[in-house]
């Protein structure tokens, strides 16, 4: 009965061990950028899709007139293919480093010591998440232009809805795709107005490129986050790293 005591609270002990040495500010924010990315990549993408299909079918007759707009998107979702693929490898990176500094890696390995070029590693990782956070907050500003685009559309076929009764006054409700720099202004008709409009919110094409958008910018916030969470944990691992390391106080974020 004592053997087997002993045992479990040796087993207890070692899961509490490997418990206390997971960083939970880096899987935490790990999941957030998995998530983030994968809302903002998938339903921006798709968005992007539907988007080109609505302008051509209701903003432009010629197709030199969108042109343009179709080569734009094109890039943006080679784009979002290679972001997609660098922050799940960076995320990965930046767990694997958080598990590094942790006390786990302390008590696997023997009393903890920090070099000159683990301190180089963790303040390189700072300097590159604080970098992809500020560049980040330009792609989250960035992804509001689509939200902002489709409520102002959907605003006014709202608005159009509630003046059926008058006629002459909806068909001086438009939304103009030249206005926002979607189509050039020799565009034709590059704009829809009154019940045309009206029709075109009602369609199954503009509910969900507006939902995508949506969600798009909900993961871009998400990611955000995941980065600011980033940032915190890596600057707290340097700092234990650089003054707690000779100590043998291993990181827990």
């Amino acid at each position: 009965q004592l053997a087997s005591d002993h045992k479990l609270l040796c087993c207890y002990d070692c899961c509490m061990r490997c418990l206390g040495g997971v960083p939970y500010c880096s899987l935490v924010a790990t999941l957030l950028c998995f998530s983030g990315i994968a809302l903002f990549c998938g339903c921006g993408h798709q968005a992007l899709t539907e988007t080109e299909r609505i302008i051509e079918t209701y903003f432009a007759r010629n197709l030199q007139d969108y042109i343009t707009l179709a080569y734009i998107i094109q890039y943006f979702q080679y784009v979002i293919y290679g972001l997609a693929s660098f922050f799940f490898l960076y995320c990965i990176v930046l767990l694997a480093e958080g598990f590094y500094t942790t006390s786990a890696a302390k008590q696997t390995f023997g009393e903890f010591r920090s070099t000159m070029c683990g301190r180089c590693l963790s303040s390189s990782f700072i300097v590159m998440t604080y970098v992809l956070a500020v560049l980040w907050l330009l792609v989250f500003a960035l992804s509001a232009l689509p939200v902002y685009f489709f409520y102002n559309m959907d605003a006014t076929c709202h608005t159009i809805d509630v003046l059926t009764e008058t006629p002459a006054s909806i068909n001086q409700l438009c939304v103009d795709a030249r206005q926002y720099g979607l189509l050039p202004w020799n565009a034709v008709p590059g704009k829809a107005c009154g019940m045309t409009l009206s029709n075109v919110c009602k369609t199954r094409e503009y509910q969900m490129t507006y939902n995508l958008y949506i969600a798009a910018f909900a993961g871009a916030g998400i990611t955000l986050m995941a980065l600011l969470t980033y940032t915190v944990s890596t600057t707290y691992n340097f700092a234990v790293l650089r003054y707690l390391g000779r100590k043998g106080i291993g990181a827990r974020c």
